[in-house]
């Protein structure tokens, strides 16, 4: 199996957008709740580049852990100690928010989680995340754009339209639910042609609605340290938190944040990494604080296509591998624990000696949100958001 990082020209300008908010606009609670029942909102956090599960999440109690990892390993005591979940796994110092989430039991770790991808290529991996399929160049369609065509629309609803905001659609919002447009990889403003475009579809029902929306439309992502910045990061998930907290503002929505490849001065509680999830505990601290009115019916699951070796390459980084963890946050999430079917990292337990060995399938996590939030069945899922996976069955109570 090889490793690569090349990266076809169009598919650069694609990873360009990685910043970006995608979001789904126009589909009213109504749409699908039913009296008395969860105004849900799931949100889907996309790192792109393959975060590294053992860092983000270390098994301080596995025998091997420390020996594979030296000059990034993370403690239990000293400088950067890491922030214990359960005796076994702790959590990396960066990520501050998380914790308190976690010791809330509004935040959980699926740990040792991975795709059914095996193979080591970002944009292949990245294909079969956001398509759900178990293999790349299956179909041209999206999960989370399925999971929106799936969701059963009301008596006097219009048809579901899908917002996109990025210079092309990704994958996972590609599909039958239509697209209204594209911006390039930016919040566009009020008065941009798209942002026009998007209030339009509310002023005529709602101008309070409409007047939300603007503000939430006019933040300027870029500001503060850009797309990858800290701050530019958090401004990212202050303008999709303002629309999805908007009474009829999307219901479902997907994040994709860029640069999580570390093969080099990965850095251990301190350094590149420790940078790039501050930035993420940001983003998680923004969709608190500005959905706090929703945060019960609020779910949030962080994805990347696979995770890194198990053993640190001769520049202090890691490459390309195989399982990693997930994320969920949020009030509607049962939280307070990690669920892991822990493997062991010793060499025999390595899958195929070098990686942590996935143990639990994404989409299974992604199917028992589905079907927790929004009442979908097995089957329905197993169909039409997830073809050809009636043998995997959702994980049950990720949902309070």
């Amino acid at each position: 199996m090889t490793e690569s990082c090349d990266v076809h020209p169009s598919r650069r300008a694609i990873l360009g957008t990685a910043g970006a908010l995608f979001a789904w606009g126009a589909i009213p609670r109504t749409a699908y709740a039913a009296p008395g029942a969860r105004d849900a909102r799931l949100v889907v956090v996309i790192l792109r580049g393959a975060l590294d599960g053992l860092s983000a999440v270390a098994p301080l109690g596995d025998p091997a852990y420390a020996a594979l990892r030296p000059g990034i390993a993370l403690t239990r005591d000293g400088p950067g100690a890491a922030l214990p979940l359960d005796g076994f796994f702790a959590l990396h110092p960066a990520l501050p928010t998380f914790a308190r989430l976690y010791a809330a039991r509004q935040a959980l770790v699926v740990h040792a989680a991975a795709t059914g991808y095996r193979e080591r290529s970002h944009f292949d991996g990245q294909d079969v995340l956001e398509s759900g399929q178990p293999g790349p160049g299956f179909t041209a369609s999206g999960w989370l754009n399925r999971l929106a065509a799936a969701l059963p629309a009301g008596e006097g609803i219009p048809p579901r339209t899908a917002l996109g905001i990025g210079v092309v659609p990704p994958l996972i919002l590609r599909g039958p639910a239509p697209v209204l447009g594209w911006a390039p990889p930016r919040l566009p403003r009020a008065s941009d042609e798209l942002g026009r475009r998007v209030l339009g579809l509310y002023e005529a029902r709602d101008p309070a609605l409409a007047a939300s929306l603007a503000r939430g439309l006019g933040v300027d992502a870029l500001a503060k340290g850009g797309p990858t910045g800290a701050g530019g990061l958090r401004g990212l998930a202050e303008g999709a938190a303002r629309l999805i907290a908007a009474d009829d503002g999307p219901r479902l929505a997907a994040l994709a944040l860029d640069g999580w490849d570390t093969h080099a001065d990965e850095g251990g509680a301190t350094g590149r990494l420790a940078g790039l999830l501050g930035g993420l505990d940001g983003v998680f601290s923004a969709f608190a604080e500005i959905l706090a009115p929703r945060w019960a019916d609020t779910a949030i699951l962080v994805v990347t296509e696979f995770g890194r070796t198990a053993r640190v390459n001769g520049t202090t980084g890691t490459d390309h591998g195989t399982g990693t963890v997930a994320f969920l946050l949020g009030g509607a999430v049962r939280g307070g624990r990690v669920l892991a079917d822990w493997p062991g990292l010793a060499p025999a337990q390595l899958h195929e000696g070098r990686d942590l060995t996935p143990t639990t399938d994404v989409r299974s996590i992604a199917k028992g949100l589905a079907a927790d939030l929004f009442g979908l069945s097995p089957a329905l899922l197993a169909r039409s958001v997830f073809p050809g996976t009636e043998a995997l069955r959702p994980v049950g109570g990720l949902v309070a």
